[in-house]
């Protein structure tokens, strides 16, 4: 179960901060004591638990689905997941589903003092129902309910690629039969990118890490949205862009695929 903070939770709820150390003193869960609050009898019995850090010292969490109407945990309440357990659910790591998810643009990098320091939802993230919170360290991350799992753009995102959990494994790109009979023997995945991709060429790592370093977040080889069965390199989602470099113009079947 996830514990939050009593300022995260006051995010979770939609109200200030102030307002929440205040209601939960007027309940009787917390005290101020010696310039601090800290937790009573009965805010333990509610589920509530001391954590010590070196960024914030000594701080209340909560269940991340308790209920301060009643001071029970909210049985009703969508579960909140993490990239561990979404992750578990597909069968990938943790680091592989972020990459995903950066790359439907749901989540990107949150840097502080220009060093990235975990992950951050971004507006189409929040649509979906993503929470950002900061962890006891002042690392960021991202989590989602759980009907997160049967989202439309995230499964298809697992049928349209083939996971990459060793760089041995490469991605393999659908080029049409009928002009590339033996593309994935003759153009295997093996140089690997800044962010983690494996990708075919020299010039796809150059485009790549470009996007990388600009910070947009991309997807390599996706379907296009048409009926043949054509991939493109790489695919911008929150722009709605595709991007397809071309390497062989003195390949006729190549020059007549790009036609």
């Amino acid at each position: 179960m996830e514990f939050l903070s009593t300022t995260s939770l006051a995010n979770e709820l939609e109200i200030k901060p102030s307002d929440l150390f205040d209601k939960l003193k007027g309940l009787g869960w917390i005290e101020r004591k010696s310039d601090k609050w800290t937790l009573t009898d009965l805010g333990k019995q509610k589920g509530g638990q001391l954590r010590t850090s070196q960024k914030y010292g000594e701080f209340i969490v909560w269940p991340e689905n308790i209920s301060i109407d009643n001071g029970q945990q909210n049985k009703g309440k969508s579960k909140l997941l993490n990239a561990t357990a979404i992750g578990k659910h597909f069968g990938i790591s943790s680091q592989r589903l972020n990459l995903i998810l950066s790359e439907l643009g749901w989540i990107e990098k949150v840097y502080v003092r220009q060093e990235a320091n975990g992950w951050g939802t971004t507006k189409l993230g929040k649509s979906i129902g993503g929470r950002q919170f900061e962890h006891e360290n002042g690392g960021f991350y991202v989590l989602w309910p759980d009907n997160v799992l049967t989202n439309v753009n995230l499964t298809s995102a697992f049928r349209d690629v083939t996971t990459i959990e060793s760089p041995t494994i490469p991605t393999v790109k659908e080029a049409p039969k009928t002009t590339n009979d033996n593309f994935r023997e003759k153009f295997p995945a093996t140089f690997r990118t800044k962010d983690g991709h494996m990708v075919r060429s020299r010039a796809e790592v150059i485009i790549d890490n470009a996007l990388y370093d600009y910070k947009l977040a991309h997807a390599y080889e996706r379907k296009l949205p048409v009926e043949e069965d054509v991939y493109s390199d790489f695919f911008i989602p929150t722009e709605n862009v595709y991007i397809e470099f071309w390497g062989m113009e003195d390949d006729p079947k190549y020059a007549e695929r790009k036609r």
